[in-house]
């Protein structure tokens, strides 16, 4: 029998991922997708795209049919998820939430960076933390507190954090990151990862033809890269948006303690990174001298990193592609939905992306 699912928030670039994604799901039944401002229309009036494929319509946020799912998924901003995830979990729904709400462990850090408060600081507690290639035991533990019949929250690593972390944990967890050093992180991103409503930045006449950093210094993503990799403070991380709709570049710089080096090769680098992601199936690390291009995993669920080791500078390069609509974001949350409802985590999934 199929889990019975919905989308709040689906009229939003990761909210229509996630309805393209779950209506190919084999196991998922999609049955509620809102949006407060499209409501009533038709899903394929709205994304033409689906027009032959479902005769869904959204509704406004308060659909009844939400609290009678086994999941939903919440693809709202930050706030939003705070208010509707606590109702949902309360009727017994498991939630996966993609917003910033329940990612960070402390409500302090929280409050300082998204400037406003946290309303629902319990659920920090028990909540998983949704980034499956490194916290797998978070998505374990919510796997077996939803088979035991709880309803369970899980908070879906972000776009940038995502790539950044897949990028940067292999070598830290190694010990090689030189004693009291920071990690220096250059970000690319496309136009979607910026949401649906339009801005002076993203307008078609801004974004074309131009690249930009942007958030210097002050990203919300900042501390959640640095809670992830344990580095508190020593994260110096800066976005840029290039004219994609789709696709994240990250590059991390990780220098290097003088022992290791004096002895790291690229071929021992890929070869650590391989063995730490073997049995990820999204996660592929590519062979020393090639470095992964977003086309490469646009519109999947993949991620692919390629590493470079700088002698000279005793430094380590890594760069890291992902979809951020994808991994980055409604693929991540259906990967987690997979593992806590007990079904392998690639289904309805996609593996590999369109070629050209």
């Amino acid at each position: 029998m199929a889990y019975r699912v919905g989308v709040v928030g689906a009229a939003g670039y990761a909210g229509i991922e996630l309805v393209r994604l779950l209506l190919g799901h084999p196991q998922f039944k999609l049955v509620a997708i809102t949006s407060n401002a499209d409501a009533g229309q038709k899903l394929a009036d709205v994304y033409p795209a689906f027009a032959g494929v479902s005769d869904l319509e959204f509704t406004t946020h308060d659909n009844p049919l939400l609290t009678a799912c086994d999941a939903v998924f919440l693809a709202v901003p930050h706030t939003a998820a705070l208010a509707a995830a606590p109702g949902l979990l309360k009727a017994g729904v498991s939630v996966f939430d993609l917003s910033a709400d329940f990612r960070l462990s402390d409500p302090a850090v929280y409050e300082a960076w998204y400037n406003t408060p946290h309303t629902s600081p319990e659920l920090l507690k028990t909540r998983a933390f949704g980034l499956p290639e490194l916290f797998a035991a978070d998505l374990a533990r919510a796997a077996a507190s939803r088979a035991a019949g709880e309803a369970v929250l899980v908070a879906c690593a972000g776009c940038y954090p995502t790539a950044t972390s897949l990028g940067a944990y292999p070598a830290i967890q190694a010990g090689w990151m030189a004693e009291g050093s920071s990690v220096v992180v250059d970000a690319i991103s496309g136009v979607t990862g910026a949401g649906k409503s339009a801005n002076a930045r993203t307008h078609y006449c801004s974004a074309d033809e131009n690249v930009e950093a942007y958030g210097v210094c002050k990203h919300r993503h900042t501390p959640e890269i640095e809670q992830i990799l344990g580095l508190e403070d020593r994260v110096v991380f800066t976005p840029h948006l290039a004219p994609l709709k789709r696709g994240l570049l990250s590059t991390v710089n990780i220098p290097l303690a003088p022992e290791v080096a004096d002895t790291l090769t690229t071929e021992d680098a890929v070869a650590r990174y391989r063995a730490f992601y073997e049995g990820s199936p999204f996660v592929r690390v590519l062979d020393a001298g090639q470095f992964p291009k977003t086309s490469s995993v646009a519109g999947s669920n993949a991620c692919q990193i390629g590493l470079a080791v700088n002698g000279r500078a005793r430094m380590l390069v890594i760069t890291s592609a992902i979809d951020n609509l994808c991994k980055g974001a409604a693929g991540q949350a259906i990967q987690c939905a997979n593992i806590v409802l007990g079904l392998d985590e690639t289904c309805g999934l996609p593996l590999c992306a369109l070629p050209v």
